[in-house]
């Protein structure tokens, strides 16, 4: 197929402008939206370099669809920018899980497609990520290493991670051995704020974007990309509830 010049420089702005900043502005979204020739040619750019686009609001998104694609997120990027110092790998599948059950918060423990809250509370998340690190506990260890092998994840480290975070006041200093699971919350927080996830409304309460919701919906929710990891987290939760009304 032939393109017009014009067309191709058009779609090239726009992508240049996704790849910068992960989104566009709303002269780019008119042209993407208004010219099929152009809309084409920017997802075709896109899929290039292992990424999808959508539309939330009046911006385009583009958000990497795997590790290979240049526009993930390193892991080393992630620990020196956002973790606690020293982060070593466990942190990060911590820091993965956490995000997990703040927005199984908000969509009522993945039952719904929209939102059932319209904030949550700090402390409310500390103490659902309490609940769940609980009820893993609740599994004997052979369990958990049959379970680890099902789910390629090393449930028993993440529970022993957790522990291991002081439970402390934030008013208490911090030191690099000494991370409060508060303090560890507050660095997810900020990333997700600065990937445009969530946002603060003041009083400790975040919010979910736009752009979260869409990813939520289209990858969180389907078990090819969280690997059965739903499943397993809020099933546990529901057996426990079934097993204490019924005693």
């Amino acid at each position: 197929m032939l393109y017009e010049e014009e067309n191709i420089i058009q779609a090239f702005k726009i992508y240049t402008k996704l790849a910068l900043n992960g989104e566009s502005d709303k002269d780019s979204l008119r042209m993407y939206m208004a010219d099929d020739t152009v809309r084409g040619l920017v997802d075709q750019f896109v899929k290039e370099v292992d990424c999808t686009t959508f539309l939330a609001g009046e911006k385009i998104y583009m958000v990497p669809l795997s590790m290979t694609s240049p526009f993930h997120v390193a892991n080393e990027e992630l620990k020196q920018k956002y973790l606690p110092t020293r982060a070593v790998n466990m942190d990060l599948y911590m820091m993965y899980i956490t995000i997990i059950i703040l927005f199984g918060e908000f969509y009522d423990s993945y039952q719904t497609m929209e939102p059932t809250r319209d904030f949550i509370q700090m402390e409310h998340w500390l103490n659902c990520v309490n609940e769940k690190m609980n009820s893993i506990k609740d599994h004997d260890q052979e369990q958990l290493k049959l379970l680890e092998e099902e789910y390629e994840y090393n449930w028993i480290a993440i529970v022993e991670k957790w522990d291991a975070m002081d439970d402390i006041k934030e008013k208490v200093q911090q030191t690099a051995r000494t991370v409060s699971r508060m303090s560890f919350l507050n660095s997810v927080k900020n990333f997700l704020v600065q990937q445009q996830l969530i946002y603060e409304m003041g009083n400790d309460e975040v919010n979910l974007t736009e752009k979260a919701k869409i990813i939520i919906q289209r990858y969180y929710m389907e078990q090819e990309f969280n690997r059965g990891i739903l499943e397993f987290i809020y099933n546990m939760e529901r057996r426990k509830k079934e097993e204490i009304e019924n005693a």
